[in-house]
């Protein structure tokens, strides 16, 4: 496998390592809490389930259906940027259905890059940030990820010192994995940047409505002009839990849409359409399914900074997303993230996500996903607990506790 040019490019897949570790011990009869992988355990809304039993079997539902997206749900996308964020869409020309964001990024990569080109990516950042353009023959320069005034110095040295010149930026707000969160003030700043140097702006807006203080997370969209560059894309895995459905969007530039809308074309049938008749159910149906995961998401982010801060591990409050970006306690930084994440999934049986699996910036942190319930992550903070206090006499051998603390 490793002769194959594209293959080559990628990584080593960090989190495998520790999937391996987590599925021995699991097989061993080991109860692991599984805080690593953000994978929603919430169901998906039952007025959703029920217009997918519904549609299921009907006549004609069972045959491909269009790449871009039946025009009823992409109608509901439209509407759903109208009420949330004040932006009118054209749901024929600037929306697209996508296989998940995640699909959608990367058939966005495929259709704006050729060899070589230069993309703008954070660091730390969701691996198909920078893979996805990695595969399509893309280089990626790394450029700080918080959402702050001092990204843009970063961002006109990448500029000035990147040959060939960048094509495109890429942003994520609120952050996977750091749970940042962007306010509008600062995406002016960004789009106003992105004009300036023709640049393809890509906003990864998945974690829209998973947020706790505060006022909810813009668009970059709101931006007056920011449609002439900009795509952004949405999904909805998070907002209703329906992470293996399959169902995101990207919106916005209407030439950019439309390369992908060809990329797509080639490559897939759209998804199955009772699914998109259901999604366009859950935009357009009632919204309490919405406020209920936030709450849920909420109390578990708040049984997670008392617990774990109560075992001695501070755990940073995000404001939004559903995780927490958290320091490795200083004592085990020298392990680095992957170290770190395999000793204590084999110490106090919780898994975690290494940094790094993120990019080399993010090698001090682990990522913690809030995809167990209160009871849970609570138990989470007990084994962890153990494990930091019998740590230095059980790992003298591991990890070097004289130098490190």
């Amino acid at each position: 496998m490793t002769d194959f040019h594209r293959i080559k490019r990628l990584p080593p897949y960090v989190f495998e390592q520790v999937n391996r570790i987590k599925a021995a011990a699991r097989a061993q009869g080991a109860d692991i809490i599984d805080l690593g992988m953000g994978n929603p355990d919430l169901d998906a809304p039952k007025h959703v389930i029920a217009k997918l039993c519904e549609t299921a079997g009907r006549p004609r539902t069972d045959r491909y259906s269009a790449s871009k997206g039946i025009a009823g749900l992409r109608r509901a996308q439209a509407g759903y940027y109208q009420r949330r964020f004040g932006v009118t869409l054209n749901p024929d020309t600037q929306v697209v259905a996508t296989l998940g964001s995640k699909e959608g990024f990367a058939n966005m990569a495929q259709a704006i890059t050729a060899p070589g080109d230069v993309v703008l990516v954070p660091n730390p950042s969701y691996p198909i940030h920078a893979f996805g353009f990695l595969m399509a023959g893309g280089v990626i320069r790394s450029v700080p990820a918080e959402p702050t005034p001092a990204m843009f110095p970063a961002l006109e040295r990448a500029m000035q010192h990147s040959i060939p010149k960048p094509v495109a930026l890429v942003v994520c707000y609120p952050s996977n994995p750091t749970a940042y969160v962007a306010d509008l003030d600062f995406y002016r700043d960004l789009v106003a940047f992105a004009k300036r140097h023709e640049l393809i702006l890509l906003s990864d807006l998945a974690y829209a409505e998973v947020y706790f203080d505060g006022a909810p997370p813009p668009s970059v969209l709101q931006v007056p002009g920011a449609i002439d560059c900009t795509v952004e894309f949405t999904s909805l895995s998070k907002t209703y839990s329906m992470a293996g459905w399959r169902m995101g969007f990207a919106v916005g530039n209407e030439r950019l849409l439309a390369a992908l809308t060809r990329v797509k074309s080639y490559l897939d049938y759209g998804a199955f359409t009772p699914i998109q008749v259901a999604a366009t159910a859950a935009l357009n149906g009632p919204d309490d399914c919405i406020h209920e995961m936030r709450a849920i998401y909420r109390k578990r982010r708040d049984a997670l900074v008392e617990s774990f801060g109560k075992a001695g591990w501070t755990i940073p409050t995000p404001q939004a997303s559903m995780f927490a970006w958290v320091p490795i306690p200083e004592k085990y930084r020298p392990l680095g993230s992957l170290e770190f994440s395999k000793l204590l999934l084999e110490k106090s049986d919780v898994a975690v996500a290494p940094g790094i699996g993120f990019g080399e910036f993010g090698d001090e942190y682990v990522r913690i996903a809030l995809v167990e319930n209160e009871q849970r992550i609570r138990q989470a903070a007990r084994n962890i607990r153990r494990f930091f206090d019998g740590a230095d006499k059980t790992l003298h051998n591991v990890v070097p506790m004289a130098k490190a603390g």
